[in-house]
């Protein structure tokens, strides 16, 4: 079995998971409020052809961008329960621990990198 981690790396995780998850909740407010839907006037507005295009073009860009940083922010918060449960660094799948560098370059994992190639299967 893997080495496990320290009381203090994992706290300084827990504190880079939290203010990942405040910047990401952020990055969602103000991608709402560029979304060009979010506009209350677009629904009646008469615009030519190609402005709808480029609206509508937009706003699925932005939800895209939204539903990337809402997955993200979801493992954000199942690792944020996993610290709080004393569980954070396990592998879902194979229970070893996660190696720490793996773990500061993507602080959410939730695989090990050998189970994460499963998974992503």
């Amino acid at each position: 079995m893997s080495k496990t981690l320290t009381k203090s790396f994992i706290e300084k995780q827990k504190k880079l998971l939290e203010n990942q998850k405040l910047q990401i909740l952020e990055q969602v407010a103000h991608l709402k409020v560029e979304d060009p839907f979010a506009d209350p006037d677009h629904a009646s507005d008469n615009a030519a052809i190609d402005t709808d295009v480029r609206e509508q073009v937009g706003h699925e860009t932005v939800e895209a961008e939204i539903n990337d940083l809402q997955k993200r922010l979801k493992d954000i918060e199942l690792s944020l329960q996993k610290v709080h449960k004393g569980r954070y660094g396990s592998c879902e799948k194979c229970g070893q621990t996660i190696p720490a560098v793996r773990l500061e370059l993507v602080p959410e994992a939730r695989f090990c990198i050998a189970c994460e190639k499963i998974v992503r299967k």
